[in-house]
């Protein structure tokens, strides 16, 4: 992504940019804990627990995985350190392209934002198949009923769909609920396991740095840093906070830092549960289930039967959530001139992004569909079209937001040293120096292994076909920005300034 001329990041008076509050969201209506609520439902500290965690033990054979937690969680502090100076001078739904836009010019801005419109996409829409099959199971298990998987993936989108028209606060109290619930059963479970070891007792084996050898550490990596993805989300609600200068940061670090130790407590808690010599093997053999039967032997059916469950809300909290930060780089695009400019209007009653929401799904209910279409089949594995949603589409939003952090750790740099605050901001510009370093160095073994990552064969087409698709929406990103430059350069002018284009004409007006 080139740099570009910083002259052109403001508009020039007199250009028309947007009228009317319809382009602004609604300030005021997010504290500390709404926010951070919002910001940590996208985590779904349960599916990782009992999803994500049991998967890295068994496909990549590594014990030390709770390390891996705490390195990446310093790598990704390293990244807010600058991202959250960052917010304080950008206030922007649009977030990770508003901030590239800045560094970085409006071309590379454009390029990032269809980018984040594809990631945060994928990986709303990848959680619905993992929902509805385990809602599915659900209904087998416990009602003795067999409804296709993607009936309760529909019907969740349409709730969803239906909370996303709502106010923002509403939203916050919902995913609040779930994510404390979550967060105490897995803590619960946490101190079931030290209080009952398995034979080898406490053992801190998993946190030696040379269980993290071998070639399999950096598809590990992939795997683990999308259990912290939604804490680089709080940016994007700044414009509807009171103090977004003060609010965002300190979430952020509350959010990682809260995230990295929760995650290393928990898997370390399943490795003494299991034994960190056994804790692969039994992973291998339970896969999804590893959580549940260890808490069956510890915590009994009841306790068992409510984590299933709370598996399943906790998977609604993070599509929720997803829907969100969707909903909002939706809006910030259509009210910049990068997409349809109905989509950068806000519902007048609850000043919430509405025809974003309504876009999201719309895309949503077509992607499940074609699953759903491609599982009716009378012959193969009837699970396979549910979980490649999952896992495709999960992995490519990953590999997304894990190019914005790298792309947004560069852009930090480039923009304070165009202001000439080098010296000012110079360990926060080393910080984020060094995370985009860490960050591409993942970034490059999520591409390398990500016939790995999504179960196919090296010689697979989804190989690269998968991965390609970030690399397409960036160069058709990049394109609309150059022709943007080119044909309507006012627009272009706008790339990333958000609401402050308004704010600015509106001053240009009164002073006139």
């Amino acid at each position: 992504m080139a740099t570009e001329n910083s002259s052109a990041s403001r508009p020039a008076a007199g250009i028309s940019t947007f009228k009317g509050q319809e382009r602004a969201l609604r300030a005021d209506r997010l504290g500390t804990g709404g926010l951070l609520l919002s910001v940590l439902a996208a985590t779904a500290p349960l599916m990782v627990v009992a999803g994500v965690m049991p998967t890295t033990f068994a496909v990549m054979g590594i014990v030390g995985q709770p390390l891996l937690f705490v390195v990446l969680g310093v790598v990704l502090i390293l990244f807010s350190v600058g991202y959250a100076e960052m917010s304080r001078h950008v206030h922007n739904a649009g977030a990770f392209y508003a901030y590239i836009s800045r560094g970085l010019g409006g071309t590379a801005g454009a390029g990032a934002a269809l980018v984040a419109l594809v990631a945060y996409n994928a990986l709303q829409v990848g959680i619905y198949g993992i929902f509805g099959f385990e809602v599915s199971g659900l209904f087998a298990t416990y009602a003795h009923v067999d409804i296709a998987w993607w009936i309760p993936a529909l019907v969740a989108l349409a709730v969803v769909g239906a909370l996303g028209w709502l106010k923002i606060d509403l939203n916050a109290r919902v995913l609040g609920v779930l994510l404390i619930v979550e967060v105490i059963l897995v803590v619960i479970f946490d101190v079931a396991a030290v209080a009952d070891p398995a034979t080898q007792g406490l053992s801190l084996h998993a946190f030696n740095p040379d269980t993290l050898s071998g070639a399999g550490v950096g598809t590990a990596l992939c795997f683990c840093i999308a259990a912290f993805l939604g804490f680089e989300q709080a940016p994007v609600y700044a414009e509807e906070t009171s103090r977004p200068h003060i609010l965002v940061p300190r979430v952020m670090f509350l959010a990682v830092g809260g995230v990295a130790v929760f995650f290393a407590v928990s898997c370390w808690a399943l490795t003494v549960a299991a034994g960190p010599s056994q804790v692969v093997g039994v992973a291998q053999k339970e896969s999804a289930g590893m959580l549940f039967s260890l808490t069956d032997s510890r915590l009994g059916g009841t306790f068992t039967d409510v984590l299933h469950v709370l598996f399943v809300t906790g998977m609604f909290a993070a599509m929720l959530s997803f829907h969100n930060v969707v909903a909002r780089y939706t809006f910030a695009m259509g009210r910049e001139g990068l997409l349809p400019r109905a989509f950068g209007r806000t519902t007048g009653t609850s000043g919430a992004p509405g025809t974003g929401s309504l876009l999201q799904t719309a895309v949503s209910a077509v992607i499940v569909i074609v699953f759903a279409v491609a599982d009716n089949k009378p012959t193969g594995d009837p699970t396979a079209p549910v979980l490649h949603l999952f896992t495709w589409f999960g992995n490519i939003g990953a590999l997304g937001v894990i190019v914005l952090m790298a792309a947004a750790s560069v852009s930090v740099i480039v923009f304070f040293a165009r202001r000439g605050a080098v010296g000012a901001q110079a360990w926060r510009l080393a910080t984020s120096a060094l995370a985009a370093v860490a960050l591409l160095v993942i970034a490059g073994y999520t591409v390398k292994d990500f016939d790995v990552l999504v179960g196919a064969g090296p010689d697979s087409a989804l190989s690269w076909v998968l991965p390609g698709t970030v690399g397409l929406a960036l160069i058709v990103g990049l394109v609309q920005g150059l022709v943007l430059r080119s044909r309507a350069p006012e627009a272009h002018a706008r790339i990333g300034l958000g609401n402050e284009a308004f704010q600015l004409e509106k001053a240009a007006q009164e002073t006139a």
